[in-house]
């Protein structure tokens, strides 16, 4: 009865926790610079699709950064396991190259830089699916990864109500969102939209939210026409715990 809850409740509710089996969350992403006439997942690295086809099996992943400065520092990696329930671990970075989890990761959904005197990360920290793919990176000065990617744990429904895009002023792209549901081989696409710099940022609020099945995966893709540019997309999400077990 969680979903007739949650039409009956403000979405502060949800966010304070005060919704029985129901969570939400906003997954940002950002590419610094993606190139004319190129096409690429909205996250942390430039020019390129999100490496689905690496993720076949859970692996350790192997955490390389780029300043000795954040040595010492940790992230928190939250992702999903081989069954795909979340998952969750922190690091310490105790060195440059090769630091590796100890939980073995199906998906990563998200990463967070934590420097105990508050400082955000000095360097990239690149998060590598065994030790050659990169997965997730977390960019100089962010404190957390920018990908709008992401995949709905084993046991719950995901409802995305919003989603947003930006494009660099003097650059316009075309977006796709695109959904490989449960035990589909490809992704299929589920919504496309048109962003210029010139034209403010698009933003699209679904009238009946989205509904994205469990251990599904989405993805929000690029195409920049015109000028190098950084693209920047967003979309809300409420979790409904199907399980009854709760998400935190």
């Amino acid at each position: 009865m969680a979903y007739l809850k949650y039409l009956n409740d403000e979405p502060i509710s949800v966010a304070r926790g005060l919704v029985r089996d129901v969570s939400g969350d906003t997954i940002n992403g950002s590419v610094p610079a993606m190139s004319q006439n190129q096409t690429g997942t909205i996250w942390d690295i430039n020019d390129t699709t999100y490496p689905w086809g690496a993720l076949t099996s859970a692996n350790n992943l192997t955490i390389n950064v780029s300043s000795s400065g954040d040595v010492g520092d940790s992230i928190t990696i939250y992702g999903l396991d081989a069954n795909r329930d979340p998952l969750t671990e922190t690091v310490t970075l105790s060195a440059q190259t090769g630091v590796s989890t100890t939980s073995a990761f199906l998906r990563v959904n998200k990463a967070v830089f934590t420097n105990i005197s508050g400082s955000q990360n000095l360097g990239n920290i690149t998060i590598l699916n065994g030790a050659s793919t990169a997965v997730a990176r977390i960019r100089t000065g962010n404190g957390s990864t920018q990908m709008a990617v992401y995949s709905v744990p084993n046991g719950y429904e995901a409802y995305i109500t919003q989603g947003t895009c930006s494009c660099q002023a003097g650059a316009d792209a075309t977006g796709k969102f695109f959904v490989r549901d449960d035990g589909q081989p490809s992704f299929v696409l589920a919504h496309s939209f048109e962003v210029s710099g010139a034209g403010g940022q698009y933003t699209y609020k679904f009238t009946t939210p989205f509904r994205v099945s469990a251990n599904s995966d989405v993805d929000v893709e690029a195409t920049v026409r015109s000028n190098n540019a950084r693209v920047t997309a967003a979309y809300d999400i409420i979790l409904i715990d199907t399980t009854g077990n709760g998400l935190r």
